[in-house]
């Protein structure tokens, strides 16, 4: 069976058509129980990600903002000059940067293009760096999705460099570990923020993908882990988060315990890796927040 096809010439620069993202408080809300903030309901610091009258002051978690690109994937399906089986697109690595606090409500308008593509051998690899901007025009937040598409390298384009040891954790113990059970229908909470793929939620859809049950989805996992470095080393102020990058190197099932382990680099950078307690199996690695 063919598994497709990837045309550089034709994909590389292509610019998707702008989408829209118009949110109010109850979309921040949604997210922040989405990626597990406020278990504890009347912690204080937690309680101001998901309660508009909260004395703290009410607060955006920062990676709300990985949303914002909204049917990206989606729009890969369309692009000129790629054909590909969906069920062997993998989300590689995910870095977003925040340029303007983000506000508890906003009008967002989005613009992302193919920026990268590089040949793997067994793989295609694409980047699409997507721009937010608000109302005003004003620049919010920056996202590069990495995308790993399984069968569509060997097109004799550019390797491109080795991400292998970015980020790289500490050969020393952590500056910080943050344990935390993650509920067995988290998955299905965190798919109201938009991601709709049925492999979070259907056991049927999983089988098919190869596991045992529904998956938690990566952004899911990337912003239980953000929640942690930002209580542990910003005081759970999101003014103080200027950017996160992470490769998304397992699955993680709803129901396990994620443990995040964190080390300050100096200068605001702080790097961390997160596991699986149960199986002891990494699920984001080569993952650094920059704080301000």
């Amino acid at each position: 069976m063919n598994d497709g096809y990837l045309d550089v010439e034709q994909i590389l620069g292509y610019e998707f058509e702008a989408s829209s993202f118009n949110y109010t408080d109850r979309e921040v809300i949604l997210y922040a129980l989405g990626v597990g903030a406020a278990k504890k309901p009347l912690d204080p610091q937690e309680l101001a990600f998901v309660y508009e009258g909260s004395p703290e002051g009410f607060k955006a978690l920062p990676t709300f903002a990985v949303i914002f690109p909204g049917t990206m994937f989606q729009q890969l399906l369309q692009a000129p000059g790629i054909k590909f089986n969906p069920m062997k697109l993998l989300h590689g690595e995910q870095h977003l940067e925040i340029i303007k606090p983000l506000p508890t409500a906003a009008q967002i308008t989005s613009r992302g293009k193919i920026s990268q593509v590089y040949d793997k051998g067994s793989g295609a690899l694409i980047a699409i760096d997507v721009n937010s901007q608000d109302a005003s025009g004003d620049r919010v937040a920056f996202n590069r999705i990495t995308l790993f598409i399984r069968g569509i390298g060997g097109f004799g384009g550019e390797r491109g460099p080795s991400t292998r040891n970015l980020n790289e954790a500490p050969d020393r113990e952590p500056d910080a570990v943050w344990q935390e059970a993650v509920p067995e229908n988290q998955a299905l909470l965190y798919r109201l923020s938009g991601d709709r793929n049925p492999l979070h939620a259907d056991p049927a859809m999983a089988a098919i993908g190869g596991f045992k049950r529904p998956i938690l989805h990566g952004l899911c996992t990337y912003g239980f882990a953000a929640r942690a470095v930002l209580r542990q080393f910003a005081g759970n102020d999101p003014h103080r988060f200027a950017s996160i990058s992470a490769r998304f190197a397992r699955h993680f099932f709803p129901g396990e315990t994620l443990v995040t382990e964190m080390w300050d680099a100096g200068g605001g950078a702080i790097l961390f890796r997160s596991k699986v307690l149960e199986r002891d199996e990494f699920v984001l690695t080569n993952a650094k927040v920059q704080l301000k």
